[in-house]
């Protein structure tokens, strides 16, 4: 299959679904979904919808039961642990709800381990600047605030210049005018790089700056809607 080129994933029937003991749990049913190059994607939905699932898949982190994903023109389906370690390191960046950083590294330090290993990697300073924090760069995470915090992780995670950013619940852990300060973050990411970038969240407002607002509920699509003007996250009704 060729995905067009505009297209950066493209999954097609996807299940996921785990055995507990006796019973079934069917995560993912039957869902189809795409992402483009460039585009800035929320993903809604309430605890349990399937969006971490989603989110797992798309990162190389899980596969599918059943259906079939691609990754531009490469079949990411089958549970080939050295080729999805691979495009997990090439491809994908990451960002959690919580930050995960070292505490006793620097921020640039911490960024600094994933571009020694990178093989485009950024220069650890510039991804710094680019999230608003040139001015913290010898700070110890203990130093920083929380938002300051999730903004090293997203420069860890843009360092190696990912095609592809996934980040579950960044503003999870963050006060409302912190979370705008990050939402920022992430914007000026995707509009300086050009990353294609997913957020997954429950909170809809979150949706409003987004390209796209893929609703997912009960494992499956829900609704998709496109936004005109996405706004930019001092301009959101929170």
């Amino acid at each position: 299959m060729n995905a067009p080129q505009d297209t950066v994933y493209r999954l097609e029937a996807i299940t996921k679904t785990y055995i507990m003991g006796d019973v079934e749990v069917h995560a993912l049913r039957s869902l189809d979904f795409d992402l483009k190059r460039g585009e800035l994607l929320v993903l809604l939905g309430p605890s349990g919808s399937g969006k971490s699932t989603l989110l797992n898949i798309l990162g190389g982190l899980d596969t599918p039961s059943t259906g079939r994903m691609f990754y531009e023109n490469q079949d990411l389906s089958a549970p080939d642990r050295g080729r999805l370690t691979e495009f997990r390191r090439s491809h994908v960046g990451f960002v959690f709800q919580f930050y995960n950083l070292i505490p006793s590294l620097t921020a640039l330090e911490n960024v600094k381990l994933v571009t020694d290993i990178a093989a485009n990697a950024m220069d650890p300073a510039a991804a710094l600047e680019l999230v608003g924090l040139s001015d913290r760069m010898d700070h110890f995470p203990a130093q920083m605030s929380g938002g300051e915090q999730q903004r090293v992780a997203i420069a860890r995670a843009i360092a190696k210049q990912p095609a592809v950013l996934l980040c579950d619940e960044p503003t999870g852990a963050l006060d409302v005018s912190t979370g705008q300060v990050v939402l920022e973050a992430l914007l000026e990411v995707n509009r300086t790089l050009g990353t294609a970038t997913v957020i997954i969240t429950h909170n809809a407002a979150i949706g409003a700056v987004a390209n796209r607002v893929v609703r997912i509920a009960d494992g499956r699509i829900a609704r998709v809607e496109e936004n005109a003007r996405p706004l930019l996250p001092s301009e959101v009704a929170w």
